[in-house]
């Protein structure tokens, strides 16, 4: 740990509780990095410095009175701006939620103070988390740290550059199609989607109910591993939430990958970059050399993932985005009638990308037309489901790129809704699963940017897949 007090998250917390460094001071240390680089990255909505301070104080009082503050003592976290934060400001980078303040905390919000986090801030993000690249946000682009003219990948594009630029040690994002491990590819960090129902929902704000999960970023394996078990286990709040025990991966990470089994998934493959080919088979000559059984696997219903989760999702989220009518809250716009203030508050409050996918949901679960788009999409997300339960069944875990490329530059996408959808084509089949999968740096492209690894696992899989990609950190290099 530096003398500034910026370090990794288990370093920093074990150096608070000791006395070794205050609460305060480690907090201080990031607030310098985020007002030298935040206005290059705009990596955050909004910045709550005053209010950490006053958690940093409240960590130190409880240390100088003996006490353990907990597991994440003093450490700062970055929260994606959809995760309800009670008086703070929380608006989905949406104009029809500028300046909402919910009057509760999300359930993983309450568990990190719980812990002795710090929370520093609310991340940028694609409007209502539905983009790739972080630029449909109403407040404008974030940018890549390693790369100010690329993309930071999205939705959670906020999220992974704090973590990319050091100006938290930890963050928190959603993954409802990739939105957590394709960022953190392309911004070179640890992104973990886990198992759909292992991190409670309550207080995020919803984009597509049945797909959502809450889930971490870090600079290290651990750290993710030291998050998810802090913020993971059965939430009552949630219906949807597993009625299991809080995840204890993190005693499990160094067991490496001696005798496991593990499917290079040649579908991944197909249309990724050279470079990021190179490096995924890279990855898996590094698992072989570790001990594991390495080979490749065809799962072909995932290469209908793309198609069924852009009418799965769009339909949930025309289902989900109805509440916002300028009646209970967030934006109104005035006008003569009920229907016309509705109508121009969504008009005016959502932007291009979000309307667009309204549209597509509300016309797929449209009479005379649902069963041949919507439901049809159900039927193909339970082939998906099949396909990877049988490989599971010869396989441990399976292996791919994270994003078929590394980051792209900023514009060159957005008059491309297509090109934009298909960043996640490597992703979204392990949301319609509800399984976990996680994104570590695996060294460069031919352009000296990040590529991300991802392992896939069954449900409830995290142990298994932390600790491969525990390996591959140690021996491919985090960026």
């Amino acid at each position: 740990m530096s003398p500034t007090g910026l370090g990794d998250a288990a370093a920093l917390a074990d150096g608070v509780r000791s006395g070794g460094v205050s609460a305060a001071e480690v907090l201080e240390g990031y607030l310098d990095r985020i007002d030298a680089r935040e206005g290059e990255i705009h990596a955050f909505n909004l910045v709550t410095a005053e209010e950490a301070r006053q958690a940093a104080r409240a960590v130190d009082a409880r240390v100088a009175a003996g006490e353990d503050p907990g597991p994440l003592a003093g450490v700062p976290v970055a929260l994606k701006d959809n995760l309800c934060t009670r008086g703070v400001a929380t608006t989905c980078s949406s104009r029809i939620l500028e300046g909402w303040q919910p009057p509760y905390d999300a359930t993983v919000v309450t568990r990190l103070a719980a812990a002795g986090a710090v929370a520093i801030g609310k991340t940028n993000m694609d409007e209502f988390a539905m983009g790739s690249s972080t630029e449909t946000s109403a407040t404008g682009p974030t940018r890549n740290p390693h790369d100010t003219s690329r993309v930071p990948g999205g939705s959670s594009g906020g999220s992974a550059a704090a973590v990319a630029a050091g100006f938290a040690p930890l963050a928190l994002g959603s993954d409802t199609g990739g939105s957590i491990r394709q960022p953190a590819a392309l911004c070179g960090v640890v992104g973990l989607k886990p198992t759909y129902g292992t991190v409670s929902r309550y207080g995020l704000i919803a984009f597509a109910s049945s797909l959502d999960q809450i889930g971490p970023f870090a600079r290290t394996v651990a750290d993710a591993a030291l998050l998810f078990d802090v913020i993971g286990g059965h939430d009552p709040a949630d219906s949807t939430s597993l009625e299991r025990p809080a995840p204890a991966i993190t005693s499990v990470l160094d067991r490496g990958v001696e005798g496991l089994r593990v499917g290079i998934l040649s579908e991944h493959l197909d249309g990724a970059a050279a470079d990021v080919v190179a490096r995924t088979r890279m990855a898996a000559d590094v698992l072989a050399g570790s001990g594991a059984t390495v080979e490749e696997v065809s799962v072909p219903e995932v290469k209908l993932g793309l198609s069924a989760y852009y009418l799965i999702a769009p339909g949930e989220a025309s289902s989900n985005l109805a509440r916002y009518d300028g009646v209970r809250y967030g934006r109104r716009v005035a006008a003569e009638d009920t229907v016309t203030m509705m109508t121009q508050t969504r008009s005016q409050g959502f932007g291009a990308e979000v309307k667009r996918r309204i549209m597509l949901g509300t016309y797929v679960l449209s009479a005379g037309y649902m069963d041949a788009y919507y439901n049809q999409a159900l039927r193909v997300r339970s082939m998906i489901i099949e396909g990877f339960a049988r490989a599971y069944g010869t396989f441990d875990v399976l292996l791919g790129p994270t994003a078929p490329t590394t980051a792209f530059a900023l514009g060159a996408k957005t008059e491309d809704p297509l090109a934009m959808y298909l960043s996640d084509v490597c992703t979204i089949p392990t949301n319609l699963a509800g399984h976990p999968a996680v994104s570590v740096p695996f060294g460069v492209g031919d352009d000296g940017l990040p590529i991300g690894i991802q392992i896939l696992g069954p449900a409830l899989s995290e142990g298994t897949i932390m600790q491969v990609a525990t390996v591959l950190e140690a021996n491919g290099g985090v960026s």
